[in-house]
């Protein structure tokens, strides 16, 4: 796992981030991010208009006296299938396992006062398939606006997120709650988000349903398939099976 040292900036490769807690970055993707390769050379990574979410996950890192900090852009050799397979099948985990996530919502005005609940339901952050997951699992989640002000935390906005989001209150208190919940219910939460490839479709939920699928682009909609095979698999629960509307919803938006 590729950890961003957020006093130095430059990315360090550990074997198990168990004994490196890290801050951990949740976003939505925008012109300019900064990828792995740009960060062999920080001279050139600081032109791109995305290091600033480098500096600032780095900045609020060292606030929670944390050396390490993860960002699924720069973090992540993409031209590597066997690393970017088990960084996608590893995601739901080092979410969960972060210390503390940064939920920057760059379309989230900037506001003196706490986040204004009634605009929060706007983001596009909300509208996002890797998003799902990046809420879920980290016990501790800290909002921030397009400023990067502090907009209130996973649990002091529990309700408006839940009515945001549909997921219910106990999986946003405690992510080790989700094998109770029915698999069409989960289903459910991802049922209007959307991802940029078809196949992230299936991809962004593997954490959610605590299964491993290989990762095929190009394949489209079946990699939905895949996914709902494997689910079955693994789980008695028939619920997936007795709503074909939601099942042929995921098709059509795929």
């Amino acid at each position: 796992m590729w950890l961003l040292n957020t006093t130095s900036l430059e990315l360090e490769f550990f074997m198990s981030s168990e004994d490196h807690p890290y801050a951990i970055l949740s976003h939505t993707w925008e012109d300019g991010e900064v990828s792995f390769q740009d960060m062999q050379s920080l001279p050139n990574a600081r032109t791109k208009k995305g290091f600033s979410k480098v500096i600032e996950t780095c900045r609020l890192a060292r606030q929670w006296d944390l050396s390490y900090a993860w960002i699924d852009t720069c973090c992540i050799d993409k031209s590597s299938s066997a690393e970017l397979t088990e960084a996608i099948n590893s995601m739901f985990n080092w979410y969960k396992k972060s210390a503390i996530c940064f939920a920057f919502l760059s379309d989230l005005s900037a506001s003196e006062d706490e986040v204004q609940k009634n605009e929060l339901w706007r983001c596009r952050w909300f509208t996002r398939g890797w998003t799902l997951q990046e809420l879920i699992a980290p016990e501790k989640v800290e909002f921030y606006d397009q400023r990067w002000q502090w907009s209130g935390t996973k649990q002091s906005l529990q309700q408006e997120l839940s009515a945001i989001t549909g997921i219910d209150l106990e999986i946003l208190e405690d992510s080790n709650l989700l094998s109770t919940i029915p698999v069409a219910r989960r289903m459910s939460w991802a049922s209007r988000r959307k991802t940029s490839r078809v196949e992230d479709r299936a991809y962004s939920l593997l954490g959610l349903f605590d299964v491993n699928v290989p990762l095929i682009y190009g394949e489209g909609p079946k990699a939905f398939i895949r996914l709902q095979e494997e689910i079955m698999k693994q789980n008695n629960d028939l619920s997936l099976v007795r709503c074909p509307l939601l099942t042929s919803s995921f098709m059509k938006r795929s």
